[in-house]
């Protein structure tokens, strides 16, 4: 009962981390006309450095993401969530799985800042990723099904929140109020951008080109360039994706990791 009780508070304050990050990055998105700067993690993540104890809040936010890591290495690994070892279940573990690597290098973005100013690459986390994969034989092919692998997220991500599958796993005291409606209309932005970063992925494998690799200020600045209402719904979006991990924070249905479910939901060779 304890340690359940502990997990629960490890996984809901690894979304609370997780929604003030991505309030950070629209609030960055929607100034970055005015103010400069690109929108995106990193980038948001510098930005609170500058203010009164950013070095605390930059640490706690790591912190914080430990937490959703931990959680997403459960929901992956012991299949925390019961999505099963069928290939469908396999298929959405694996997103959650890379979902955790990129929030553990996102920590330590954020560690290495508040501790030492320092923490590793200025580029985004994709196009470090980008320049690593096409490092590696046939990376650029490799580079382009990861970016088909983000649009396929994309468009799943969106799907999760039109056909209102997230409620699957949240007690929302009201389904049919404000909240549901903010979390639909957050987890439909995140999925266009998510599909965006695919696309140009994708185009930075054709092109060879880490460089070229999209990021999620990579795909607020493709945005930029459509009528001004596209960019602001996109960026309001996301933060209507931060305040559904806030509802996700309260009301998230978390069960502790168990050693016989993950065993059970791996399909044995041969079966």
């Amino acid at each position: 009962m304890t340690k359940g009780y502990r997990f629960d508070l490890l996984a809901k304050g690894g979304y609370v981390t997780r929604g003030a990050v991505f309030l950070l990055v629209a609030g960055l998105a929607l100034l970055s006309g005015l103010a400069g700067g690109r929108p995106e993690t990193k980038s948001a993540l510098s930005a609170l450095l500058g203010q009164p104890l950013g070095r605390v809040w930059v640490g706690l936010i790591g912190l914080g993401l430990l937490g959703f890591v931990a959680w997403r290495l459960a929901q992956s690994l012991a299949d925390s969530d019961g999505h099963g070892g069928n290939a469908r279940g396999l298929a959405i573990r694996s997103a959650l799985f890379g979902s955790a690597i990129t929030y553990l290098g996102l920590a330590g973005y954020a560690l290495g800042k508040a501790l030492f100013m320092g923490g590793g690459s200025g580029n985004s986390g994709e196009k470090d990723l980008a320049g690593w994969i096409m490092s590696q034989p046939f990376g650029s092919y490799l580079a382009i099904a990861v970016g088909v692998g983000f649009v396929i997220g994309g468009f799943v991500t969106a799907a999760k929140g039109i056909t209102r599958k997230f409620e699957r796993h949240l007690r929302i005291p009201d389904q049919k109020g404000i909240v549901a409606l903010v979390c639909i209309y957050g987890l439909v932005a995140r999925g266009v951008v998510f599909a965006i970063t695919g696309v140009l992925f994708a185009y930075a494998g054709f092109r060879v080109d880490p460089g070229q690799a999209g990021s999620m200020g990579d795909a607020l600045e493709w945005l930029r360039q459509l009528p001004l209402g596209s960019y602001v719904a996109v960026a309001v979006g996301l933060a209507a994706f931060g305040i559904y991990n806030l509802v996700e924070a309260r009301y998230r249905i978390v069960r502790s990791p168990s050693l016989a479910d993950a065993k059970r939901s791996i399909p044995m060779a041969g079966s």
